[in-house]
């Protein structure tokens, strides 16, 4: 057998999947290397967390390659093959928030505004977009939609500003998330975030928050609260995983767009576990004594 063909086949085998800020329809969304995780993965379950299609964008104007119809094309592939897939409403696809109250569910597809997950040592953790937790989203709308413009337009800049650094051999380097950690008000912003999420869990009774929303993947204990975000699919093209212990890591997935190349497998420090093709695995922190 060709032993080529069969890595290229090869299948890392996870509980479950969390991806939320795909941003489908715009160009900064690097749907190349989020087809290339959701093929080279199989899982139980898989959550999209929100602004899996950017409807904001969209409505400005209509803008949709073949890669991502390809997204499209795994996601139903998962479904079809017995995976069970919950596609979570986020504020860029608020479009799709009209339909819930129907209970749609399209096969393995069911779309929801929230879910309670339990892990494989039953741990419940609220899956949620997490818009509702950001001011200036819920109250200001028209201060997001400039602030999304603003972003576009940094993004914009940002491609092109990394094509010339590769040109001359410099590192991939992110004009967004250098603002976000000099700008003191974007890291208020971030912390409020964090803050309200857990507390949000406090009043549930969950053990953790799985979400999204802010485009910055993090696992971390804030009190009791296991907080998890899944990131995003513009910059960073990271995700959540579950193995079938329940352990929860960080991914992040090779993408040459943003200067990350695959090295090979990167192991768990926990469990020792390998991911195929992932350049970072964060596991949770251990709960304090």
């Amino acid at each position: 057998m060709n032993s080529e063909s069969d890595k290229r086949k090869a299948k890392t085998r996870v509980r479950t999947i969390w991806i939320s800020d795909v941003h489908l329809g715009t160009p900064g969304c690097q749907a190349a290397a989020l087809a290339d995780f959701l093929g080279r993965h199989e899982c139980e379950q898989l959550y999209l967390v929100g602004d899996i299609i950017d409807g904001w964008r969209l409505k400005q104007s209509f803008y949709w390659p073949q890669e991502h119809t390809n997204v499209v094309r795994k996601v139903l592939t998962r479904a079809k093959r017995g995976t069970q897939v919950y596609y979570i409403t986020g504020n860029h696809d608020e479009f799709l928030r009209k339909f819930v109250d129907y209970k749609l569910d399209i096969g393995n597809i069911r779309l929801v505004n929230e879910a309670i997950h339990e892990t494989a040592d039953g741990r419940k953790l609220l899956v949620m977009h997490g818009d509702m937790f950001d001011v200036i989203t819920r109250y200001h709308r028209w201060v997001a939609m400039a602030g999304d413009t603003a972003y576009n337009a940094m993004m914009y800049a940002n491609r092109h500003f990394n094509n010339l650094r590769r040109r001359v051999g410099l590192p991939y380097f992110s004009l967004s998330a250098y603002a976000k950690q000099k700008v003191k008000a974007a890291v208020n912003i971030v912390t409020e975030f964090e803050d309200s999420v857990s507390r949000e869990c406090e009043r549930r009774g969950t053990d953790g928050i799985v979400c999204g929303h802010i485009h910055h993947a993090q696992i971390r204990r804030i009190g009791d609260i296991e907080y998890l975000n899944c990131g995003d699919w513009v910059e960073s093209c990271t995700a959540l995983v579950e193995d079938f212990d329940g352990r929860i890591s960080v991914v992040e997935w090779p993408n040459e767009a943003i200067g990350r190349k695959a090295p090979g497998a990167a192991a768990d420090k926990r469990g020792g576990r390998k991911t195929a093709g992932a350049t970072k695995v964060v596991p949770l922190p251990e709960r304090a004594a």
